[in-house]
């Protein structure tokens, strides 16, 4: 292509990449506006007294929202657009446009005009008294709920894996764990909890047991879904090469199977989840969940959000690491499998 077809091309891309900029700078100028006012009614606006005292780390709060309101303006006029996190802060433009908008409804509702009852719900500000007076209770229970979370689901993924790809490869042994599958598998886990507090010998291990069994069922059936359906002439041409069922099986089957397999272990995972907090709830004495129970019993409903945004934000990170993993292993499939 000569240099004079190269140009208005050029030219067009630039045009049409132009209109896109000028969307991603007013979105985040309008962003940093809204913050800017959420830290502005922060620092200006008295806080309604509450028991003849004052919401505390108000200043800190507005500060923290005038901070991040440079922040987004400095990223919105900058021309550093190619650097990925003012990429990440252009795409979470919007997101944030409606973040701003709904701390600053809640911080009105609550510090300003007392229009929610206290101490059921607290200002924003109150989450930022909570990670820096409780952050050791907090610490504490996040890491014994990974560790409880890491043994269950673990165990319950590994079981479920082999016991789809066995029932998957053999009817005889499908004929077998079917019916088990079709009796404990609609039974929820949590159902099972005074069971198995009972039969084993402490709640840890209970819990651990309870959580890969949440676990166990969802991978099972997705991956012995995912080994049944794999396309016959796969094996037939593997056999007329000479392989033997060990290989069919390490190497046809499974391989095949593996989006199948991924999409067991983000519904184990999210069922994980749910398992974890009640058994932790209910007899765990350490964890998440019982610090939710705790806040709770003490009313400290500001300890409570502070530990349900730690479990969001955890949680929500350990299913994108998955998808991280999922991505790099399935990544000689794409562009042949949709996820």
């Amino acid at each position: 292509m000569s240099s004079a077809d190269a140009l208005p091309a050029s030219a067009a891309r630039a045009n049409a990449a132009a209109p896109q900029g000028w969307r991603l700078w007013k979105t985040g100028v309008a962003a940093a506006a809204l913050w800017a006012g959420v830290g502005a009614v922060t620092l200006a606006w008295p806080n309604v007294e509450v028991g003849f005292t004052s919401w505390g780390y108000t200043r800190e709060f507005g500060v923290a929202a005038l901070a991040l309101a440079v922040l987004l303006l400095l990223a919105a006029v900058s021309g550093a657009a190619h650097l990925r996190p003012v990429r990440a802060l252009h795409r979470a433009g919007p997101w944030l446009l409606a973040l701003a908008v709904a701390v600053g409804a809640w911080e009105i509702a609550t510090a300003k005009l007392a229009l929610l009852p206290s101490p059921f719900f607290a200002p924003p500000q109150s989450l930022i008294e909570v990670y820096v007076s409780d952050y050791k209770r907090l610490v504490d229970s996040l890491v014994n709920s990974l560790w409880l979370l890491a043994n269950g689901f673990l165990l319950g993924a590994a079981a479920g894996f082999l016991t789809g790809v066995a029932i998957g490869w053999s009817r005889g042994l499908g004929y077998w764990v079917h019916p088990v599958l079709r009796f404990l598998g609609p039974v929820p886990s949590t159902a099972l909890l005074p069971m198995a507090f009972f039969f084993f010998p402490s709640s840890w291990s209970a819990a651990v047991f309870l959580i890969a069994l949440a676990t166990w069922f969802p991978v099972t059936v997705l991956t012995w879904s995912g080994v049944a359906g794999v396309n016959r002439a796969y094996y037939d041409v593997a056999r007329t090469m000479g392989a033997n069922e060990w290989f069919l099986v390490l190497r046809v089957a499974i391989p095949a199977a593996l989006p199948q397999v991924f999409v067991g272990l983000f519904m184990g995972l999210g069922a994980s989840f749910s398992v974890l907090v009640a058994a932790e709830m209910m007899g765990v004495k350490s964890g998440l969940g019982w610090y939710l129970s705790w806040a709770q019993g003490w009313a400290s409903y500001a300890n409570m959000y502070g530990a349900l945004i730690v479990m969001a934000l955890v949680f929500s990170g350990l299913i994108t690491l998955l998808f991280l993993g999922r991505d790099r292993l399935l990544a000689w499939q794409k562009g042949v499998v949709k996820w």
